[in-house]
């Protein structure tokens, strides 16, 4: 094993009982091996925990000038944002970012992470709080730094740029509760596997519970994010669980889409009905009413995770969290409930 606890190819070499030349051939050119040493190769290689590092392979200095980053879907405008500011961060720095992306499976982005790993990159982005063991481990054989982003870890045993999705959606539901909604109802996103749609629900329950209000379990709908989910899910809201007066989700596409289905209905919004999101795309500035919703600097998310991470590369100093703000933006989708003048 090598001094500092990170395997080597030497030591898959050893364990396999083969030279250095043809521990290398099994693992990146396999077919001039015979089956039997590839075998035992890839045994040792798994048993070590050994994983290759394109740019140890490329160059003695182990310097790659890239950084990889795993994120949810990019055709998500907020992370499309994100992921552009991170790129020309980088840029600037004469550094390439490596993506890959996931549709919110750990496994997928463990697997996401190895081959980025294996490509050289020296720094990783991911997003959210939500890993698997494993890939914390493929991150500390890399010993390179890698962020978190979006949330912030409360454990501070991860650096860390994001903001507190609990926190925002406490303020967004107080919003409705300031204008005297008290029936409210949650278009959530997919909470088993996104810790962020987690934390955002737990909000607008701990924002209801401080004024002595539940949010009835038949007044949730979770969904994927997209206009489309968001319209399906409010009209089984409106089905099982009329008689609410204020829709909160997850999301903002969620959030158009619970608007879209109200227009159908003829559910005049924000007369008869306020809705929220949460991120401030673009388009939430330019439907009309303008939609209510939490402010996420989600371009300034990348832009810092890309300063950190160079910081640290440099052998900076950087806190271990940085938590950004994230205010609610109030526009058109919101007001009073029926019968309440002013609020």
């Amino acid at each position: 094993m090598s001094a500092i606890g990170s395997p080597r190819l030497a030591d898959v070499a050893r364990i396999a009982g083969v030279s250095l030349a043809t521990a290398s051939r099994a693992l990146f050119q396999p077919l001039l091996v015979r089956e039997g040493t590839r075998q035992r190769v890839l045994a040792a290689s798994a048993m070590l925990g050994y994983v290759p590092h394109g740019a140890a392979r490329a160059l003695a200095t182990r310097r790659s000038h890239t950084i990889g980053a795993v994120f949810p879907p990019v055709d998500n405008p907020i992370f499309a944002s994100s992921t552009h500011a991170l790129a020309q961060e980088l840029a600037a720095a004469g550094y390439t970012l490596l993506l890959a992306s996931h549709d919110y499976d750990l496994h997928a982005e463990l697997a996401a992470t190895k081959v980025l790993v294996e490509r050289g990159a020296e720094g990783l982005v991911l997003v959210g709080n939500d890993h698997l063991p494993e890939t914390y481990a493929v991150l500390a054989r890399m010993g390179a730094p890698y962020e978190l982003t979006w949330s912030i870890d409360p454990s501070g045993l991860h650096h860390s740029v994001g903001l507190s999705h609990r926190g925002a959606s406490i303020r967004i539901a107080q919003h409705l509760l300031d204008l005297g909604h008290r029936q409210i109802a949650v278009v959530a996103g997919d909470t088993r596997h996104n810790d962020r749609a987690a934390e955002r629900l737990a909000g607008v329950r701990d924002a209801l519970a401080a004024h002595g209000l539940e949010l009835p379990p038949d007044r949730v709908v979770e969904a994927k994010f997209s206009v489309a989910n968001g319209r399906e899910a409010m009209a089984k809201l409106l089905e099982q669980a009329p008689g609410f007066t204020a829709v909160v989700a997850g999301n903002d596409p969620l959030a158009m889409g619970a608007w879209f289905e109200c227009q159908a209905r003829g559910i005049a919004v924000p007369r008869a009905m306020s809705i929220v999101g949460f991120d401030d795309i673009e388009l939430a500035a330019h439907i009309a009413p303008g939609l209510t919703t939490v402010h996420v600097p989600s371009a300034e998310i990348g832009r810092l995770a890309a300063r950190r991470l160079l910081a640290r590369l440099a052998g900076q100093s950087v806190p271990r969290m940085m938590e950004l703000p994230a205010p609610v933006v109030v526009r058109g989708t919101t007001a009073p409930p029926p019968g309440v003048a002013n609020a």
